[in-house]
């Protein structure tokens, strides 16, 4: 009888001692609810994994409008884990692996190299890609109907290319060659200067492309690019972006005008752009994230998204140069 008693007392401790374990870790701390699950009182929370290539103005303001439109849409429920590969494509895939590791339930992959990242290094994790300008070019999608497929969705930062090289003939009539800039590293870059310099020469222009490697032939490029040119072009290069003062100071001293294909480098060094707003993008990004997180959406059957263009002038370098502002031209702010 008394060991039946003994029994009992114990079994009822080891689970009196059982609970307690289950209510605190770490001395009380408690324990972290997995993403995507219920994190009390009915709660279910997120768990968002952005990755972008580069700090510069149009990849932060991308960043900053997907936090905004996803935390309005969710609030507290979702949580960021926002990391910058510093212009280096192999750190992007090593964030991607930290993000599969942790499970987050999505990845902002900010960027061409990090989409081209984030799909390498998961087929199962939602992925949403912004300032990525040719879906069907970054990924080697050959016949890109605007709808990638499987766990990959997200939207473009193309600008209609002919256009740009139209305006390009708006602003410089009498201009007779043409120099198109861009970093050989980005695929989406060649695809820009290859569109548009088949859209100069039917214009009548010469144009010339000028490829550098990496910001550190960029001066030298750019150097001849301005002495053999009467116009430079640059597309949304994420190393030009990142770097638009060197472009600045060779090409404005020298009287070369420069006409970009995002605002952030015509604020920079351009005169003009034909350009998206990046924070408007990334909100739309942020209102597909929050569809595919909640169920509402299917990223497999989600076309990518693109924003509306507007042309934009840079005052401070056209009164240098003494250019004279087409009209429908809005002035770039900052």
């Amino acid at each position: 009888m008394k060991k039946r008693v003994l029994a009992a007392l114990m079994t009822s401790a080891m689970a009196l001692s059982m609970a307690a374990c289950g209510a605190s870790n770490n001395g009380g701390t408690d324990t972290q609810t997995p993403a995507g699950t219920d994190a009390g009182a009915g709660a279910q929370t997120y768990s968002v994994g952005i990755v972008q290539l580069v700090e510069h103005d149009a990849l932060d303001a991308a960043t900053k409008g997907f936090r905004d439109a996803l935390t309005d849409a969710l609030g507290d429920a979702v949580s960021f884990d926002e990391q910058n590969a510093q212009n280096d494509s192999n750190t992007c895939a090593t964030i991607v692996n930290g993000f599969v590791s942790t499970g987050v339930d999505l990845i902002m992959a900010n960027a061409t190299p990090a989409l081209q990242a984030a799909a390498a290094g998961t087929s199962d994790i939602p992925i949403l890609g912004t300032s990525v300008t040719e879906y069907g070019v970054a990924l080697e999608i050959d016949g890109f109907n605007g709808t990638v497929g499987g766990n990959i969705s997200g939207t473009s930062d193309l600008a209609p290319l002919d256009q740009q090289a139209a305006m390009i003939a708006e602003w410089f009539p009498e201009a007779k060659n043409v120099g198109l800039i861009y970093c050989s590293a980005e695929p989406n870059s060649q695809y820009q200067v290859d569109m548009v310099k088949a859209e100069l020469e039917k214009l009548g222009y010469t144009a010339t492309l000028y490829a550098f490697s990496d910001s550190n032939d960029l001066s030298a490029v750019c150097t001849t690019a301005a002495g053999a040119s009467d116009v430079i072009y640059v597309p949304t290069d994420n190393t030009v972006a990142a770097n638009t003062g060197i472009i600045d100071n060779i090409c404005r001293p020298a009287k070369i005008p420069v006409v970009a294909g995002e605002e952030g480098i015509a604020r920079g060094c351009g005169v003009a752009t034909l350009s998206i707003s990046y924070y408007e993008l990334g909100r739309t990004t942020g209102e597909m994230a929050a569809k595919v997180l909640t169920g509402q959406a299917d990223i497999s059957t989600m076309p990518v998204e693109y924003a509306p263009a507007t042309k934009k002038y840079n005052k401070a370098i056209c009164d240098e140069l003494g250019l004279t502002v087409p009209e429908g031209y809005v002035e770039i702010e900052g």
